[in-house]
């Protein structure tokens, strides 16, 4: 692939699997603001000390600051007792409404992750002992004694309070940004699968990491049901890059990991599942990726619903899924991704969504491609079957589009099955002739198929041609030789008038499926030659 197709939709996820952006820096801004203050209070303190009467004063600046007596003292430090109740007051009141706010949009786990963070721990403590401790001065400044000391600790408490205050909301919003609560989420669910930072109670790990993804996927849920494609794309990018640092460090893993103990059986994921299949889960060591994508299939099926953009964003992260797996060697993995693209466009046509079945049927088609390029060649031959028979089965469903498209996507196979010199190639051939067998009718929706399905055909008839292959050519020559004769000419007059590669309208595949250059429409003529 000439550009790494996982930079994509892994800008985030790297950055997060990798070096996590810095937090917001608490002490630097409120140094900036207190220095700030002080600076201000120093210099209009000292003109006012130099420019009143200070016949009979016999103190210095400093000095006269800390010449405190006990009515003022009295007086001062119960208002200041009110200030630092009511930043407590207020910074409760914030943060409570933030993360409230915060988790009923994405998941619950946030308070639980907003609690368990040093830095939200150690400030709200400090407001707290800043309050107790302003409270408790108030009252024991009373007769003779001035407990200097005692005062300048509550000030400087105090005043740190207020300092911190703006800076701490800052930290909290950037905290609770969407995309950091992701990232946050994707390491917990690494740690959980490696180790780090954990226990070394496998069932504890194994409960931790199944929980991280159910909360993943309960982001890009509602970020989808809210119509909101930027934070469900970064929750299911990581999810996708869990899933591919998880089959880098797989082998590592010991083998109890892989054993689907009580505790994940009760998971809805795997609770309403066979035996045999449960068994046989197990056997493949699949639990992590199976659950992972159950959970890509509840996102995709929201998305036809709620944002239908979504769903090419699940086939695509899927294929990367397929694709890690590929550079993992991991077959098991491979094959639960093909079930559950095969899963996808069961969905799709269902819902009779059309373009998310072209759409699907693209990232399909490139993982395939990808299986030829590394020699995987029965489980391309495998998605080939996928093809007819999910064509064959739209075109019942009088969606012939979609048949059309699994075609066009079925005879690009055989052009790169046949570039790479695979054994299967012949085979996808024939699978690639079955899939006008359901189109013989001359009317309707099907007429409008079959004429898709023989462009189909003749593009890569031409291809053949062009490569010397005329056995596989004469193949595909006996499939229509006996087409009426008008249809066919009515057929190459549309492919000839087809003059521009792209498609007159935005697509992601960006090309128009009828496009012959110049040299297979020079075939073109010789194939049609054929028919006397």
């Amino acid at each position: 692939m000439s550009a790494d197709p996982h930079s994509t939709g892994l800008d985030a996820s790297t950055h997060l699997l990798g070096a996590p952006r810095p937090k917001a820096r608490l002490p630097a801004s409120a140094a900036y603001i207190g220095g700030t203050a002080l600076v201000l209070f120093a210099v209009f303190w000292v003109i006012d000390f130099y420019t009143s009467d200070r016949g009979s004063q016999r103190q210095g600046p400093f000095e006269l600051l800390l010449d405190l007596d006990m009515t003022t003292l009295q007086n001062a430090l119960g208002g200041v007792a009110q200030v630092i109740v009511a930043v407590l007051g207020i910074a409760i009141t914030v943060v409570s409404i933030v993360v409230q706010l915060a988790s009923t949009r994405y998941t619950p786990r946030i308070a639980d992750m907003f609690f368990r963070d040093k830095t939200n721990l150690t400030m709200m403590g400090f407001f707290v002992v800043a309050c107790i401790d302003a409270v408790w001065v108030s009252l024991a400044v009373g007769g003779k004694h001035v407990p200097r000391a005692t005062v300048i600790f509550t000030g400087l408490m105090v005043t740190g309070s207020l300092l911190l205050l703006v800076p701490y909301f800052a930290y909290v919003f950037d905290f609770l940004d969407p995309e950091k609560v992701i990232l946050r989420l994707a390491y917990q669910v690494l740690e959980g699968t490696t180790g780090r930072g954990k226990r070394d109670d496998l069932v504890v790990r194994q409960a931790e990491t199944a929980a991280g993804i159910e909360h993943l996927a309960d982001v890009a849920v509602n970020a989808v049901a809210q119509k909101d494609k930027v934070i469900a794309s970064h929750a299911v990018a990581a999810l996708r890059a869990v899933l591919g640092k998880y089959l880098e460090s797989k082998r590592r893993l010991p083998p109890a990991w892989f054993e689907i103990g009580e505790r994940i059986r009760k998971n809805p994921e795997f609770i309403a599942l066979a035996p045999d299949s449960l068994a046989e889960i197990q056997r493949q060591k699949v639990w992590l990726e199976w659950k992972t994508l159950r959970h890509f299939r509840s996102t995709f099926a929201e998305s036809l619903i709620h944002l239908p953009e979504m769903s090419h964003v699940m086939a695509i992260e899927t294929r990367y899924v397929g694709e890690s797996a590929l550079a993992a060697g991991d077959r098991p993995v491979i094959d639960v991704v093909i079930k559950f693209f095969n899963t996808y466009v069961r969905t799709a046509l269902n819902a009779k969504d059309v373009r998310a079945c072209y759409n699907i049927l693209h990232q399909y088609r490139q993982l395939a491609e990808r299986l030829l390029a590394e020699r995987f060649d029965d489980l391309a031959l495998e998605i080939g079957r996928h093809f007819v028979y999910y064509g064959q089965t739209a075109l019942a469903m009088n969606l012939g589009f979609v048949t059309e498209t699994s075609a066009y996507d079925l005879g690009t196979l055989c052009e790169h099955a046949f570039s790479r010199k695979v054994p299967c190639h012949d085979s996808l051939l024939r699978l690639f002739l079955q899939v006008d067998q359901e189109t013989e009718q001359e009317n309707g929706t099907q007429e409008q198929t079959l004429r898709g399905i023989r462009k189909a055909q003749l593009k890569l008839a031409t291809f053949y041609l062009l490569q010397d292959a005329k056995p596989h050519a004469r193949l595909i020559f006996e499939d229509m030789r006996r087409e009426r004769p008008e249809r066919m000419n009515s057929i190459r007059a549309e492919l000839m008038a087809i003059s521009t590669k792209e498609f007159w309208e935005v697509t992601d595949r960006g090309i128009n499926f009828d496009y012959l250059d110049e040299a297979q429409r020079r075939k073109l003529d010789e194939f049609f030659g054929w028919f006397g």
